[in-house]
């Protein structure tokens, strides 16, 4: 770990009230005492102390300076924070004057990253800072705030408690053979056991699914033969004029996005172009990238004209859309309904789209992900490794029911228990670290 003095600017760097400068490294406190003219080094930790800061015998700034000490600072060691003006100039003109001073530019994430190796946080902890920094609804912020405080680390560590106790019967029956016979062990202690912490593991792999679609949005493809109210649709549920709506076919010829939020949900919208057979290049085109699209979706809102019949080309989207995650949509539902399929009742123009945006809610309910109870991890790579321990067990399982030596099970009993570790980042490789880290705020 590098005792060097690193600096940041940990503020947005726009024109504001004020701006934070942080500092962190061994010596930081008597290090940026060197040219402030307050009292900080003989203060307690957690104080504010005004003064100016110079640069020779030019003042630069006035101030007031927060300093932190021991372990339990954020990034485990000595911190300082800079509170100066908020504007640009001068916030670049203080930092510049820290580096003047001796302290180093800080790496994207380097402070979370000191915390991490420091021992003061794990990397679930760390991803969480980030996905805080990042979030853009409430249900992200509270999960990310749940990691923070530990929630990961917490259920991960009882997951590893489980498998210890499974590895240790093993190892001790090894070593100090209890049982003569593998299949009583197997049947006794180590298959129900296994059983139930897989049983675990997989909850909280299917729960964890839905975080990526709660945290970044949902990918919602608008797809429909022309003229039966895509575009309509768009407008009402972004409630603007966004899509050209026109009674000619063919107006939308690629796609047009936006994003909507229903309650918790978030919608990411993209309207297409209308599915339909065309010799017309331009629009053959657009057909082909709407048709691509669903494939890609999270949701899929297949629209059908209520007032007319259901036709060949409405018939071959409901084919391609069977298989995917879809809501049917009957529109112009204010001029009679004589399609004859079950869907959602709308009329578009007429902005009567409460049925459907309930039902999208319906459908989405993030609350088993975001309850306080609730055991979920935050992100690709920790629900991948989780994956991977739980496969890991699977193997294991089998072996024990087909009551192979227990030495020879011991060896996915402990690939699952490095899975685990991984999570956590207890034994996370350099080049992991830097690439997670470098995708933070410099300031974080």
């Amino acid at each position: 770990m590098n005792d060097d003095i690193i600096a940041a600017v940990a503020t947005s760097r726009l024109e504001a009230a004020i701006s934070i400068i942080r500092l962190s490294g061994k010596g930081v406190i008597a290090f940026v005492q060197s040219f402030f003219s307050g009292n900080i080094i003989d203060k307690k930790t957690q104080t504010l102390t005004y003064g100016f800061l110079y640069d020779g015998d030019e003042k630069v700034d006035e101030c007031l300076v927060s300093i932190y000490r021991g372990k339990h600072t954020f990034s485990g060691e000595e911190m300082v924070e800079i509170n100066c003006h908020g504007g640009v100039f001068i916030t670049r003109k203080v930092l510049q004057l820290c580096l003047k001073k001796g302290a180093r530019m800080a790496e994207r994430g380097e402070f979370s990253k000191r915390a991490f190796l420091n021992g003061r946080i794990d990397l679930s902890q760390a991803e969480a800072i980030s996905d805080m920094v990042t979030a853009n609804n409430d249900e992200a912020a509270k999960l990310a705030l749940r990691g923070i405080q530990g929630n990961i680390s917490n259920f991960i560590k009882d997951l590893k408690e489980d498998l210890i106790q499974i590895i240790t019967q093993v190892e001790v029956n090894i070593d100090y053979p209890e049982y003569e016979d593998v299949e009583e062990l197997t049947a006794e202690k180590l298959l129900p056991k296994s059983i139930s912490l897989r049983n675990k593991m997989n909850k909280i792999i299917e729960k964890s699914k839905n975080v990526s679609l709660m945290k970044d949005g949902i990918s919602t493809v608008i797809v429909g033969k022309p003229n039966v109210g895509k575009s309509s649709l768009l407008n009402a549920l972004l409630d603007e004029e966004k899509a050209i709506v026109t009674d000619v076919a063919g107006t939308t010829r690629d796609v047009v996005e936006g994003t909507i939020r229903l309650g918790s949900v978030v919608l990411n919208m993209i309207d297409t172009a209308g599915i339909h057979e065309t010799d017309e290049k331009i629009e053959k085109i657009g057909v082909e990238k709407s048709l691509s699209l669903i494939d890609q979706a999270d949701l899929v809102l297949v629209v059908v004209d209520g007032s007319k019949p259901l036709d060949e080309e409405d018939q071959k989207i409901l084919e391609k859309t069977k298989d995917t995650n879809r809501l049917v949509i009957i529109n112009k539902a204010d001029l009679g309904t004589v399609v004859d399929v079950a869907g959602i009742p709308i009329s578009a123009k007429k902005n009567d789209i409460e049925k459907l945006t309930e039902e999208i809610k319906e459908h989405f309910d993030f609350s088993a992900i975001n309850g306080e109870d609730a055991h979920v991890l935050a992100n690709e790579r920790q629900l991948q490794l989780l994956e991977k321990a739980s496969q890991a067990l699977d193997r294991a399982i089998d072996a024990m029911k087909q009551y192979i030596p227990v030495d020879l099970i011991n060896e996915d009993l402990y690939e699952c228990w490095e899975d685990l570790k991984e999570i956590l980042g207890e034994q996370a490789k350099e080049d992991l670290l830097d690439e997670l880290f470098s995708r933070f705020c410099v300031g974080k």
